[in-house]
């Protein structure tokens, strides 16, 4: 490798665009030409056809006559025949570069026990190694990569690698990177290597799952796998762990059931678990000094160590994490996975940069990283490598750990065409893998008619979103913690609740195609629990009237149109002290409160009759916009503190013929007058729920306090 002073620098901008930056200590910046060539190859002036003063450099914009090899090593002379190198720069980030280097083939390690390929995609290096670690001896070989078509580097390393540890060894602008392979499926502990395993050795057959026949069918408990189990008293052995997703018939206080068999009992038919791929923020040598939700991702097909009874074992991680999904799946409970693929944990550190630096992230227009997620970096999923990273892994997720669907952390962030490309290639695998996210606008720079955010979700037909308009209605304003919901006591919000219960259908005033797009949630992992909100915002009420009203926002989260989603804990007021980002919090904060759940028995069984009466009526869970218009309907006149409605002629879809819904925010009794004389069959009151009748009434119902009332029709 030639030896370059960089007295002045040089960067390939575009295919044929040169930048040359020339500070002002040489020759004052002045330069008269350039000219530009191979090492001891012929030279070709360039044109020089911008030029700006910067202030203690001067920036030359030329335009070159030959085409640029990227890959090969360019030198570029001034007038004075002092050289330095070409440099790759913001060539990366154009349509033309895009089109040049995509490559639609595998990446990774393939292994066999004869031999292992590696395959990277660097088209930017120069040169490329595998560097090869043996573990028990820390003995070290590298192997030369070679080049092929598209900026691949691949090499065939011939004897059984199993248990290997590896990393690649770029060269970029005579700089040499080391990095973990970005499409390592296994990690030494804390992520330090990429380890060659034989995932034939891992594999299981996905267990038959209650099928569905839409979205709306889904009930999604979101749940952190350490919170789950790591309560002293969870009653499970392996506390914090995926292996302690799978111990059956655990108690905790009081006998109380908790863990598997607790959301088995609770009815829900999704778990949707925090990021489980490999984070950073944990040490995992020692996993219970720290704690972190796993919104640092690091390694995106492999899984988090720190879940795992061995972090320094690459097979326990993977074996226990399978093992956890396909107990759950045995026990009729899909499984959901939380993805982050709109940021990385630190830029410069991540092996995206370190391999393509420049190319993955997102920059303005003033050539500094974007940060429309708020953690410095967002990933440039509109380039063609970077979308096909993202679907890659999704692929694999799907395909390798039969996982039933994604959640999308600041989907927003992402482009509709990779959100396509997402659910079609999931389509092929399975149409029923839910996918949803958060549609969030955030401020990165990618033009707002391609983001994947919810303003653009009819283009997105078959794509959820979390619905903060559902959210804040009920609840009140996230970011506001004093402001009032509806079922916090603030009937100014009742025309917009009951565009919520409607599914936020374009038809009855909402933003989306169908109820199939729009998650309904009043509480999850961010922000205050909402416990902890009406603490600061109904303090002055009592806890008994407090709990009517989280049971009220819970029920209408479960009776309207839509993809309802509970947050672990929500069903008996899971409090984190007040805390609203509790996400490296300790976990006294973070943990599931089993005692608490013990205390709280009867408010449970009052949730898991409401998801037993949600899954015995399909008029609860419309799958179009056209059942939702044809069918509900909102009786009217009323007092403000209720909404009540009318699921009208529903039999086809389950046992009632018709169904009355009623909820209401206030403690005053009220009467409230049914569509007719005939006999209603109460199924649903302030204090129980479920699909056999309480009791009957005729022409009218007294609501008396705070709550949601059911009330069938028999056929």
């Amino acid at each position: 490798m030639l030896q370059i002073n960089r007295n002045f620098a040089a960067y390939l901008d575009a295919m044929n665009v040169v930048t040359v930056l020339v500070p002002k200590s040489y020759f004052n910046g002045e330069m008269q030409t350039f000219t530009l060539g191979m090492p001891y190859g012929e030279r070709h002036p360039l044109t020089i056809e911008r030029k700006t003063d910067l202030g203690e450099s001067v920036k030359y914009e030329c335009l070159c006559p030959i085409p640029i090899e990227i890959g090969r090593e360019y030198l570029l002379y001034d007038h004075q025949g002092e050289a330095t190198d070409l440099q790759i720069g913001a060539v990366v980030r154009t349509a033309a570069f895009d089109e040049q280097f995509f490559y639609d083939g595998d990446l990774g390690v393939v292994y066999t026990k004869k031999e292992t390929t590696f395959r990277v995609w660097a088209p930017t290096a120069t040169e490329a190694k595998v560097k090869l670690v043996q573990p028990q001896t820390n003995e070290v070989d590298y192997i030369p990569l070679k080049r092929l078509e598209k900026g691949v580097w691949t090499a065939t390393v011939c004897g059984d690698l199993e248990g290997m540890y590896y990393t690649y060894v770029v060269c970029v602008n005579k700089i040499w990177r080391e990095a973990v392979d970005p499409y390592a499926v296994a990690v030494s502990v804390n992520g330090e290597y990429g380890v060659i395993v034989d995932l034939a050795k891992t594999r299981t057959e996905k267990p038959p799952l209650p099928p569905l026949s839409s979205p709306t069918d889904a009930i999604i408990y979101e749940m952190h796998i350490r919170d789950f189990t790591i309560h002293p008293d969870s009653g499970v052995v392996h506390k914090g762990k995926y292996l302690g997703l799978t111990e059956l018939d655990t108690k905790g206080p009081n006998h109380t059931t908790t863990g598997l068999s607790y959301l088995k009992e609770l009815g829900i038919t999704h778990v949707e678990l925090l990021p489980f791929n490999d984070f950073a923020g944990i040490d995992e040598r020692d996993p219970l000094r720290q704690y972190n939700w796993g919104y640092n991702p690091v390694h995106y097909n492999a899984p988090e160590g720190s879940y795992a009874t061995d972090p320094t074992d690459p097979y326990a991680r993977i074996c226990e994490l399978k093992r956890a999904i396909h107990t759950l799946q045995e026990y009729g409970i899909h499984v959901i996975m939380d993805v982050v693929y709109n940021h990385v944990y630190i830029r410069e550190q991540s092996s995206f940069e370190k391999i393509v630096p420049g190319y993955y992230f997102r920059y303005d227009e003033y050539g500094n990283p974007a940060n429309g997620t708020g953690v410095g970096n967002d990933i440039a999923s509109e380039r063609k490598m970077v979308r096909k990273w993202i679907v890659d892994s999704v692929r694999f997720w799907a395909e390798e750990y039969h996982v039933d669907g994604f959640r999308f952390d600041l989907m927003g962030i992402l482009d509709i065409e990779t959100m396509k490309a997402v659910r079609e290639t999931l389509d092929a695998l399975d149409p029923f893998i839910l996918v949803f996210g958060e549609g969030w606008d955030l401020p990165t720079p990618l033009p707002s008619k391609q983001k994947a955010t919810m303003h653009n979700a009819e283009q997105l037909p078959r794509i959820g979103y979390f619905n903060d308009y559902f959210r804040d209605s009920v609840k009140g304003s996230t970011f506001q913690l004093l402001d009032r919901g509806f079922a916090l006591g603030n009937c100014d919000h009742r025309e917009k609740v009951k565009v919520a219960i409607s599914g936020s259908i374009r038809k009855k005033g909402g933003m989306f195609l169908h109820p199939l797009q729009t998650v309904n949630y009043v509480e999850c992992h961010d922000n205050h629990t909402f416990w902890d909100k009406m603490e600061a915002a109904n303090g002055h009420e009592n806890e008994q009237t407090r709990k009517k009203r989280q049971k009220l926002a819970t029920a209408i989260v479960l009776l309207s149109q839509g993809i309802p989603f509970l947050h672990s804990g929500q069903e008996f007021y899971r409090t984190k002290q007040g805390i609203d980002n509790s996400y490296n919090a300790p976990d006294s904060i973070n943990q599931i409160d089993w005692v608490r759940k013990s205390e709280h028995e009867d408010d449970i069984r009052y949730i898991q009759g409401l998801i037993e009466l949600r899954k015995s009526h399909r008029a609860f869970r419309f799958s179009t916009d056209e059942e939702i218009n044809h069918y509900l309907f909102f009786l009217e006149p009323m007092p403000s503190s209720i909404i009540a409605y009318h699921l009208r002629g529903v039999e086809q879809y389950g046992p009632w013929r018709d169904i009355v819904v009623i909820h209401h925010n206030q403690e005053e009794k009220q009467d409230v007058f049914l569509p007719d004389e005939d006999k209603w069959y109460v199924l649903c009151d302030e204090v129980r729920s479920g699909t056999a009748p309480l009791f009957s009434v005729q022409k009218k119902i007294s609501v008396d306090g705070i709550g949601t009332w059911v009330l069938v029709k028999q056929m």
